[in-house]
Protein backbone atom coordinates (compact mmCIF):
# COMPACT_ATOMS: atom_id res chain seq x y z
CA UNK A 1 0.00 0.00 0.00
CA UNK A 2 1.32 3.46 -0.86
CA UNK A 3 1.96 5.98 1.88
CA UNK A 4 -0.76 8.19 0.41
CA UNK A 5 -3.38 5.53 1.16
CA UNK A 6 -2.26 4.71 4.67
CA UNK A 7 -4.54 5.75 7.51
CA UNK A 8 -3.49 9.11 8.89
CA UNK A 9 -2.64 8.37 12.51
CA UNK A 10 -1.50 10.53 15.37
CA UNK A 11 -4.26 13.14 15.09
CA UNK A 12 -8.04 12.99 15.16
CA UNK A 13 -9.52 13.36 11.69
CA UNK A 14 -11.41 16.55 10.95
CA UNK A 15 -14.51 15.57 9.03
CA UNK A 16 -16.67 17.93 7.03
CA UNK A 17 -17.55 18.45 3.38
CA UNK A 18 -14.40 20.47 2.69
CA UNK A 19 -12.05 17.97 4.37
CA UNK A 20 -13.53 15.06 2.44
CA UNK A 21 -13.30 16.99 -0.82
CA UNK A 22 -9.65 17.83 -0.19
CA UNK A 23 -8.78 14.22 0.56
CA UNK A 24 -10.75 12.99 -2.45
CA UNK A 25 -9.11 15.42 -4.84
CA UNK A 26 -5.68 14.44 -3.58
CA UNK A 27 -6.48 10.85 -4.50
CA UNK A 28 -8.16 11.77 -7.80
CA UNK A 29 -4.97 13.57 -8.80
CA UNK A 30 -2.69 10.73 -7.70
CA UNK A 31 -4.72 7.73 -8.83
CA UNK A 32 -7.35 9.05 -11.20
CA UNK A 33 -11.05 9.48 -10.56
CA UNK A 34 -12.14 6.10 -11.90
CA UNK A 35 -9.76 4.02 -9.78
CA UNK A 36 -10.42 5.88 -6.51
CA UNK A 37 -13.15 4.46 -4.28
CA UNK A 38 -15.01 5.82 -1.27
CA UNK A 39 -13.14 3.23 0.79
CA UNK A 40 -9.86 4.74 -0.43
CA UNK A 41 -11.01 8.21 0.58
CA UNK A 42 -12.13 7.03 4.02
CA UNK A 43 -8.83 5.21 4.57
CA UNK A 44 -6.87 8.25 3.39
CA UNK A 45 -8.66 10.35 6.02
CA UNK A 46 -8.63 7.75 8.78
CA UNK A 47 -12.42 7.68 9.07
CA UNK A 48 -15.11 5.11 8.40
CA UNK A 49 -16.78 4.64 5.03
CA UNK A 50 -20.18 5.42 6.57
CA UNK A 51 -18.91 8.83 7.60
CA UNK A 52 -18.02 9.64 3.99
CA UNK A 53 -21.47 8.44 2.92
CA UNK A 54 -23.13 10.83 5.36
CA UNK A 55 -21.62 13.74 3.45
CA UNK A 56 -21.63 12.37 -0.10
CA UNK A 57 -24.05 9.66 -1.34
CA UNK A 58 -21.58 8.58 -4.03
CA UNK A 59 -18.13 9.31 -5.39
CA UNK A 60 -19.77 11.12 -8.30
CA UNK A 61 -21.21 13.74 -5.94
CA UNK A 62 -17.84 14.77 -4.53
CA UNK A 63 -16.68 16.94 -7.47
CA UNK A 64 -19.97 18.86 -7.16
CA UNK A 65 -19.39 19.79 -3.53
CA UNK A 66 -22.44 20.91 -1.57
CA UNK A 67 -24.56 21.13 -4.69
CA UNK A 68 -27.99 21.22 -3.04
CA UNK A 69 -27.01 24.05 -0.73
CA UNK A 70 -25.29 25.94 -3.55
CA UNK A 71 -28.34 25.57 -5.76
CA UNK A 72 -30.52 27.14 -3.06
CA UNK A 73 -28.03 30.02 -2.81
CA UNK A 74 -28.25 30.47 -6.57
CA UNK A 75 -32.06 30.45 -6.47
CA UNK A 76 -31.99 33.07 -3.72
CA UNK A 77 -29.57 35.25 -5.67
CA UNK A 78 -31.81 35.18 -8.74
CA UNK A 79 -34.85 36.06 -6.67
CA UNK A 80 -33.05 39.14 -5.35
CA UNK A 81 -32.88 40.57 -8.85
CA UNK A 82 -35.17 43.63 -8.99
CA UNK A 83 -38.04 43.46 -11.48
CA UNK A 84 -36.67 46.68 -12.98
CA UNK A 85 -33.54 44.81 -14.11
CA UNK A 86 -33.95 43.22 -17.56
CA UNK A 87 -34.36 39.44 -17.44
CA UNK A 88 -31.14 38.73 -19.31
CA UNK A 89 -29.20 41.07 -17.03
CA UNK A 90 -30.64 39.52 -13.87
CA UNK A 91 -29.52 36.07 -15.01
CA UNK A 92 -26.10 37.31 -16.09
CA UNK A 93 -25.44 39.09 -12.79
CA UNK A 94 -26.68 36.14 -10.70
CA UNK A 95 -24.52 33.62 -12.57
CA UNK A 96 -21.43 35.83 -12.27
CA UNK A 97 -22.07 36.45 -8.57
CA UNK A 98 -22.70 32.75 -7.96
CA UNK A 99 -19.39 31.91 -9.64
CA UNK A 100 -17.30 34.49 -7.77
CA UNK A 101 -14.48 32.94 -5.74
CA UNK A 102 -11.64 34.22 -3.59
CA UNK A 103 -8.25 34.15 -5.27
CA UNK A 104 -6.99 31.56 -2.80
CA UNK A 105 -9.51 28.92 -3.97
CA UNK A 106 -9.44 29.59 -7.71
CA UNK A 107 -6.80 26.92 -8.39
CA UNK A 108 -8.90 24.35 -6.52
CA UNK A 109 -11.99 25.45 -8.45
CA UNK A 110 -10.10 25.14 -11.73
CA UNK A 111 -9.09 21.58 -10.74
CA UNK A 112 -12.71 20.78 -9.85
CA UNK A 113 -14.08 22.04 -13.16
CA UNK A 114 -11.40 20.27 -15.20
CA UNK A 115 -12.35 17.02 -13.50
CA UNK A 116 -16.04 17.58 -14.25
CA UNK A 117 -15.40 18.59 -17.85
CA UNK A 118 -12.77 15.98 -18.72
CA UNK A 119 -13.87 12.79 -16.93
CA UNK A 120 -16.12 10.69 -19.19
CA UNK A 121 -17.48 8.61 -16.31
CA UNK A 122 -18.78 11.80 -14.68
CA UNK A 123 -20.82 12.95 -17.66
CA UNK A 124 -24.08 11.13 -16.89
CA UNK A 125 -24.09 12.43 -13.33
CA UNK A 126 -23.15 15.90 -14.55
CA UNK A 127 -26.14 15.87 -16.89
CA UNK A 128 -28.43 15.45 -13.88
CA UNK A 129 -26.75 18.35 -12.09
CA UNK A 130 -26.96 20.58 -15.17
CA UNK A 131 -30.64 19.69 -15.49
CA UNK A 132 -31.33 20.92 -11.98
CA UNK A 133 -29.30 24.11 -12.54
CA UNK A 134 -31.28 24.82 -15.72
CA UNK A 135 -34.46 24.24 -13.76
CA UNK A 136 -33.59 27.06 -11.34
CA UNK A 137 -33.15 29.42 -14.30
CA UNK A 138 -36.42 28.25 -15.86
CA UNK A 139 -38.19 28.75 -12.54
CA UNK A 140 -36.88 32.34 -12.33
CA UNK A 141 -37.91 33.12 -15.92
CA UNK A 142 -41.35 31.63 -15.31
CA UNK A 143 -41.85 33.79 -12.23
CA UNK A 144 -40.87 36.92 -14.14
CA UNK A 145 -42.93 36.19 -17.26
CA UNK A 146 -45.99 34.51 -15.73
CA UNK A 147 -45.42 31.35 -17.77
CA UNK A 148 -45.14 27.81 -16.43
CA UNK A 149 -41.69 26.37 -15.75
CA UNK A 150 -42.07 23.86 -18.58
CA UNK A 151 -43.18 26.42 -21.17
CA UNK A 152 -40.94 26.97 -24.18
CA UNK A 153 -39.38 30.27 -23.13
CA UNK A 154 -38.29 29.37 -19.56
CA UNK A 155 -36.94 26.00 -20.72
CA UNK A 156 -35.10 27.56 -23.66
CA UNK A 157 -33.57 30.29 -21.52
CA UNK A 158 -32.43 27.63 -19.04
CA UNK A 159 -30.68 25.69 -21.79
CA UNK A 160 -29.19 28.84 -23.33
CA UNK A 161 -27.90 30.08 -19.97
CA UNK A 162 -26.27 26.75 -19.21
CA UNK A 163 -24.67 26.57 -22.65
CA UNK A 164 -23.26 30.09 -22.33
CA UNK A 165 -21.97 29.44 -18.80
CA UNK A 166 -20.29 26.19 -19.88
CA UNK A 167 -18.68 27.87 -22.87
CA UNK A 168 -17.32 30.56 -20.55
CA UNK A 169 -15.84 27.88 -18.29
CA UNK A 170 -14.36 26.12 -21.31
CA UNK A 171 -12.63 29.35 -22.34
CA UNK A 172 -11.48 30.08 -18.78
CA UNK A 173 -9.98 26.61 -18.38
CA UNK A 174 -8.03 26.97 -21.61
CA UNK A 175 -6.25 30.21 -20.64
CA UNK A 176 -5.01 32.04 -17.58
CA UNK A 177 -5.23 35.42 -19.32
CA UNK A 178 -8.95 35.81 -18.68
CA UNK A 179 -10.69 35.93 -15.33
CA UNK A 180 -13.68 33.69 -14.75
CA UNK A 181 -15.91 36.71 -14.16
CA UNK A 182 -14.84 38.29 -17.44
CA UNK A 183 -15.40 35.04 -19.33
CA UNK A 184 -18.90 34.68 -17.86
CA UNK A 185 -19.72 38.33 -18.44
CA UNK A 186 -18.71 38.14 -22.09
CA UNK A 187 -20.50 34.87 -22.75
CA UNK A 188 -23.73 35.58 -20.87
CA UNK A 189 -24.14 38.99 -22.46
CA UNK A 190 -25.33 36.99 -25.49
CA UNK A 191 -28.57 36.32 -23.62
CA UNK A 192 -29.56 39.89 -24.40
CA UNK A 193 -30.18 39.20 -28.07
CA UNK A 194 -32.54 36.35 -27.14
CA UNK A 195 -34.49 38.15 -24.43
CA UNK A 196 -34.65 41.74 -25.65
CA UNK A 197 -36.79 42.64 -28.60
Amino acid sequence: MSRALETRQGRPPVTNHAAIERAAFELFEMRGFDTTTLDDIALHMGIGRRTVYRYFPSKFDIPWGQFDQNLETFRGRLNLSPVTVPLWKGIQEAVIDFNSFDENVLDQHRQRMRLIFETPSLQAHSFLMYQRWRGVIAEFVAQRTGESCDAAMPVTVGHASLGLALSAYDIWLSTEKLTLSDALDSSLSNLRQHLEH
